[in-house]
């Protein structure tokens, strides 16, 4: 921090304890006009006259530093002036001064009532001393400091008041900061799950597409001679598949940017576009059959999409690594869950037993998007040979606790 930096934020307060001390030295000038104007008309004036009624008046210098200590002397003294009345005073203003700050500034309760406390007790036996008072004197000698008392008082507490709340203030306005950062912070997980699931939906999308691509173009040169009406349906296939990667790409690429135009952007696919996956697929060597059974409900978003995902990437998996010749897409629309089941006749290439086969990222994929709509994934070899992924979606979205 330089040093201008420094000056800049020790500054203010010094400047406020400079006119703190200033404050004090002018209510202690003020005071002392009217303790020595007395003096002018007193018939008799002594050192020691000089001396108390001084008394009552320097040590207010210190009133807000020491407001007990300075409360004590100059009660002392103001006693001093009573007693020594050479001269004498009718207010003791300094006194007076000293009990109101001692009642606003004062440390510690004990110091505050004690000592109105002490004054309220001593001023009947010192009213016995001077012969003089009556009723009236009497009682504007006692409530006077008590009145003074009362200021300070009203003044303290109401100074604790703005104080708490100036404190309140600060408390919601950090409060309020503290909101905003959790929100942002929300936002930005919220974001970041986001970016989470189209990474996912852009990994299926590619992993399906360039497997199918793959797959026809190493079966396009066998078949391109010998059989021209399959290298046709082959370089088909391959088209399609570029095609529809190109077009589900640029949606999600489009999310990314947050595009504003949404009728540029089309839907993610649903449920409602297996047909159309399905018979991409069969254009392979790999003949798919698509069944239903019951009648189709409504699904969430998310599981509508995750639905589409799964059959996608079972039969990407099912061309990609099983060398299967045939699969099936089954769809039964039960009262409470869709049941969605995906089965082959492959036994892996070579006679190998696929990473994907044994839980590889294809069926973790699987299995985190049909868990996140609050459904199951299991997958699995069958007895006969081949392979059967299966999914439940619930139609009503999960709802967590």
């Amino acid at each position: 921090m330089s040093d201008h930096s420094r000056f800049g934020s020790l500054a203010p307060s010094r400047w406020r304890a400079g006119d703190g001390r200033l404050v004090d030295v002018l209510v202690a000038a003020a005071v002392a006009v009217p303790v020595f104007v007395p003096f002018a008309t007193a018939p008799e004036v002594t050192p020691l006259g000089v001396l108390v009624n001084l008394g009552t008046v320097v040590p207010l210098v210190w009133r807000r530093r020491a407001p007990f200590a300075v409360a004590l002397v100059v009660a002392c003294f103001a006693m001093g002036v009573s007693l020594h009345h050479r001269p004498g005073q009718t207010l003791q203003y300094g006194a007076l001064v000293a009990i109101y700050t001692l009642a606003d500034l004062g440390r510690h309760r004990w110091q505050r009532w004690g000592f109105i406390g002490a004054i309220v007790a001593s001023t009947p036996p010192g009213a016995l001393l001077v012969k003089s008072n009556d009723a009236g004197e009497f009682m504007f000698t006692l409530l006077l400091p008590m009145t003074a008392f009362l200021l300070g008082t009203l003044a303290r507490t109401g100074r604790e008041r703005s104080d708490a709340l100036v404190e309140r203030s600060a408390q919601l306005e950090r409060e309020r900061e503290a909101l905003e950062r959790e929100r942002e912070a929300e936002a930005a997980r919220a974001a970041a799950e986001e970016r989470a699931r189209i990474a996912r939906d852009m990994h299926d999308v590619l992993a399906h597409a360039v497997s199918i691509m793959v797959v026809q173009a190493e079966a396009g040169p066998v078949v391109v001679h010998t059989d021209p009406d399959q290298a046709e349906r082959v370089f088909d296939a391959i088209a399609d598949a570029g095609r529809d990667a190109m077009a589900q790409l640029r949606r999600m690429l489009g999310v990314l940017k947050e595009e504003q135009d949404h009728g540029v952007r089309a839907p993610l696919p649903t449920i409602g576009a297996l047909p159309g996956l399905v018979e991409h697929v069969d254009r392979t060597q790999v003949r798919v059959r698509l069944t239903v059974e019951g009648a189709s409900r409504d699904l969430p978003s998310d599981a509508d999409l995750a639905a589409y995902r799964v059959v996608q990437e079972a039969l990407t998996n099912t061309v990609k690594h099983a060398g299967a010749r045939a699969a099936e897409v089954r769809l039964h629309w039960t009262d409470h869950e869709l049941e969605i089941t995906v089965t082959d006749d492959g036994q892996g290439r070579d006679g190998a037993d696929p990473g994907w086969r044994r839980g590889g990222d294809g069926l973790i994929g699987i299995r985190e998007r049909v868990l996140a709509c609050g459904g199951t994934a299991e997958a699995g070899p069958l007895p006969g040979g081949g392979f059967r992924v299966s999914a439940r979606l619930p139609y009503a979205a999960a709802v967590t606790a």
